[in-house]
């Protein structure tokens, strides 16, 4: 790990947020917003001039989604579709809004400070998530040159305007990125918090807790192949305790893990089957009035209990995205979903494209669930090239993660979300693309930019491999121009779209 590589990435990460919010006023303000069929927060607080330009300047990152978390953040659980979106985002907004940006209260009401707040933390988070995969990706890659190029990627991630916008995705993202940082460094500990806090993000990082149960049970493995040198007698009952602690840090650590998720849906239960709410006298009444034109259902002691209150568990969380978004078993494979199909389709192929050359490279090493000794060889028999650090014994555990992630959101979630479900949180789509733009073009990506034979002048991006490469864009593979194609492709359309109520990823 160097200075000058970090340096990069922040620099990178740095301009490309600042881009991110200018391409976001010029398309907010050339392209007209579509009437969008969607969940618009009230605004019941009186706007001033400053409260008008902070619209024009940043209105494009309070859409769809967004619309849920700042309403949240101002108003608390109010309604009981909220519910599907955790706490810890809403209430950090919330924080900073209360706090760093108090002095401005004169100038901006609340829900401005919310979503100035908003954007201002996801930048700062995003450029600390591009900083922690690339630390991630120095320990389990083991090729600071694949390190740096995965991180300059992910700064032009396909998700890009959701880690600008008041949605969740980068705070996530740090969060699980970090856990997984310190797992490797073998602190489990501080994993188990840094996920467990990931989980008051979103629900899907529950499934975080599969990394600490691999890990012990790798470290298990490692534990028997290394102790040969003892007797069968003593290696069995040093086994044993070992394994005993393995099992109390996961049973430990998953609790911690899932315990957030749980406490919210106590929190949801408590709100609407045991409602000690008067909703005439305890909510707005312009929230009330909207809650009846709309049909959103809010907690009141008088009315009858939601039905999801009579079932064995009573969760809200998948009550909501049942009811409210359809979400369930290939509900979504209807012919005119057809367009966000193929919305999703780079992404999907990029996944199982990942998946099938880790495991095309050593199945039997798969097979046995990454637990034995890798057999690959030093030099590939087909080219005799050295072989990539994409297909190193850490990554297994990885691509299971990531492939477990892309086959649920195929079968069950809405298909477009799947670019920015998987974008955020696993590191695979970086690691496998900055694999082949580095199989596809060593040219380019080892001779230093400062000194390369395409000279050239860009006014704020810096000098990087990544930017050396697209600026000699004819000179590129079909696969580089490709890969970079889609990157830059869905950063700008995720903008102009997005930002205008169009449906995006």
């Amino acid at each position: 790990m160097t200075l000058s590589d970090l340096q990069s990435v922040v620099h990178f990460g740095l301009c490309s947020r600042i881009l991110t919010i200018l391409f976001q006023m010029i398309f907010n303000s050339l392209i007209p917003d579509h009437r969008a069929d969607a969940f618009r927060a009230p605004q019941l607080q009186s706007s001033s001039i400053g409260d008008v330009l902070l619209e024009i300047l940043l209105s494009g990152f309070s859409r769809w989604d967004a619309q849920h978390f700042l309403f949240i953040a101002e108003f608390g659980y109010i309604y009981e579709h909220n519910f599907a979106f955790l706490p810890l985002f809403p209430v950090s907004l919330r924080a900073v809004a209360e706090t760093v940006l108090r002095p401005l209260q004169w100038l901006l009401n609340l829900h401005s400070r919310l979503l100035l707040a908003a954007v201002l933390l996801n930048m700062v988070i995003f450029i600390l998530s591009a900083v922690v995969l690339y630390q991630l990706s120095v320990i389990v890659l083991r090729d600071r040159k694949l390190a740096s190029l995965s991180s300059l990627l992910f700064c032009l991630t396909p998700a890009s305007v959701f880690m600008s916008a008041a949605y969740s995705e980068s705070m996530f993202m740090l969060l699980a990125f970090g856990g997984m940082l310190y797992l490797e460094k073998g602190k489990p500990l501080i994993s188990c918090i840094l996920f467990s806090l990931s989980t008051a993000v979103r629900s899907n990082g529950i499934v975080n807790a599969g990394f600490l149960f691999y890990s012990q049970l790798r470290h298990c493995s490692l534990y028997v192949r290394h102790k040969l040198k003892v007797t069968e007698k003593d290696l069995c009952k040093s086994w044993l305790n070992l394994v005993l602690r393995s099992v109390l840090l996961v049973a430990a650590g998953t609790m911690m893990i899932v315990l957030p998720f749980v406490l919210f849906q106590c929190y949801g239960y408590l709100t609407f089957c045991k409602s000690t709410v008067n909703a005439a006298v305890d909510i707005p009444q312009p929230l009330l009035q909207m809650a009846r034109e709309k049909g959103y259902r809010v907690p009141d002691k008088d009315s009858d209990l939601p039905s999801w209150c009579h079932h064995r568990y009573p969760i809200i969380y998948s009550y909501i995205q049942d009811t409210y978004w359809n979400v369930g078993f290939l509900r979504y494979y209807q012919l005119c979903q057809l367009p966000n199909f193929l919305l999703a389709f780079p992404i999907v192929v990029l996944g199982v494209w990942a998946a099938w050359q880790f495991v095309r490279a050593d199945p039997w090493y798969c097979l046995q669930l990454g637990l034995a000794k890798r057999k690959l060889k030093e030099e590939t028999e087909r080219d005799n090239k050295p072989l990539s650090s994409f297909y190193g014994h850490q990554v297994f555990v990885y691509i299971v993660h990531a492939s477990a992630l892309l086959a649920f959101g195929i079968c069950f979630m809405h298909i477009q979300v799947v670019t920015r479900f998987l974008a955020s949180s696993s590191p695979i789509l970086y690691w496998f693309a900055a694999h082949l733009l580095l199989e596809v073009e060593p040219g380019h990506l080892t001779q230093d930019p400062a000194t390369s034979l395409h000279p050239y002048k860009f006014v704020i991006f810096p000098r990087n491999q990544l930017t050396a490469l697209m600026w000699d864009w004819r000179g590129c593979s079909l696969t580089a121009r490709c890969i970079l194609g889609y990157f830059l492709l869905y950063w700008f359309l995720g903008l102009a779209l997005h930002c205008n109520f169009l449906p995006w990823t």
